[in-house]
């Protein structure tokens, strides 16, 4: 799936985006049709600009100053208003629903974190805040060579990163290389990008949702359930102690080794070894039509 991301002629991050993100996901995840998705910005030269400002400013008019402690507060009663949706509706009167939308702001991104769909960010142009935050929560990035640029600039503004940057951008390229980037607020050139391990790819702008494409499918045609195993052991074990990690790859390994899929793959396997008196991943051949195809099959 192709998905042009419209925040209008300047190309920002709203909250009816931040809906529209939410059911999207939810909706690809339960389909078992869809293995991988594509985002793109509508904006000639943007992917998406950064978070709206209005919408930020507003938010935040309407909650009384606060320090680490209370907003920390704020952000757990958030959470257990997001998790009883019922309740949703009542707190968009009050000074606690910027807190929610931003909760589920970091919810979505962590669901696709933890889906069996692969999505990749087609970056056809320039990312700053919230659109840089958005690219790295996506599984794999390309960006368009050019007078384009990705990052940070949150303390430019007086605040920082809140959708997630100060967490992803870390994983991506280092936690020196990206506070400093953070603490700077300059952003990456494609070029630079790429050598930070940001994006994955800098192609031509014309061949940049082409590229995306490429690569998510070649990784989306990978079991959808084991897809989603893997992501959660490494975007989620990976940030745990290395025995917390351990057992958060054991839980997913018996699950995948348990289905019905593992154990027909297997079975197909030990019956393909049997018949050709060799490993089958020891068979060049077979091995690349493995890659290409998302799984070791006799066919």
């Amino acid at each position: 799936m192709i998905v042009r991301v419209d925040g209008g002629p300047h190309g920002l991050f709203g909250a009816a985006i931040a809906d529209q993100l939410a059911e999207l996901v939810d909706r690809v995840d339960r389909d078992p049709g869809v293995h991988a998705v594509v985002f793109t910005g509508a904006h000639p030269e943007r992917f998406v600009s950064h978070a709206d400002v209005r919408w930020l400013q507003e938010g935040g008019a309407a909650v009384p100053s606060v320090g680490p402690r209370g907003a920390s507060a704020m952000a757990r009663t958030a959470r257990g208003v997001d998790r009883a949706r019922v309740l949703g509706p009542v707190f968009r009167k009050t000074p606690l629903w910027p807190a929610v939308q931003l909760e589920r702001l970091h919810e979505t991104f962590m669901r696709m974190n933890s889906s069996g769909v692969v999505f990749a960010a087609a970056l056809n142009g320039s990312a700053l805040g919230l659109g840089a935050e958005f690219a790295w929560a996506n599984d794999l990035r390309v960006m368009a060579d050019g007078d384009f640029f990705i990052g940070q600039p949150e303390v430019l503004l007086g605040i920082m990163p809140g959708g997630g940057g100060s967490q992803r951008l870390p994983r991506l390229i280092g936690t020196h290389k990206a506070l400093l980037a953070i603490l700077e607020g300059k952003p990456f050139t494609p070029a630079e990008a790429l050598t930070n391990g940001a994006v994955d790819d800098v192609v031509a702008p014309e061949k940049v949702i082409a590229r995306a494409t490429e690569l998510a499918l070649h990784l989306g045609a990978r079991p959808k359930g084991s897809v989603a195993a893997i992501k959660r052991a490494v975007y989620f074990g990976g940030s745990m102690s290395l025995t917390d990690g351990l057992h958060a790859e054991r839980a997913e390994f018996l699950a995948r080794a348990l289905s019905d899929e593992g154990q027909e793959l297997m079975l197909d396997y030990l019956e393909t070894t049997a018949a050709d008196g060799e490993l089958p991943l020891y068979n060049p051949d077979t091995y690349q039509a493995a890659l290409e195809s998302g799984r070791v099959s006799r066919s």
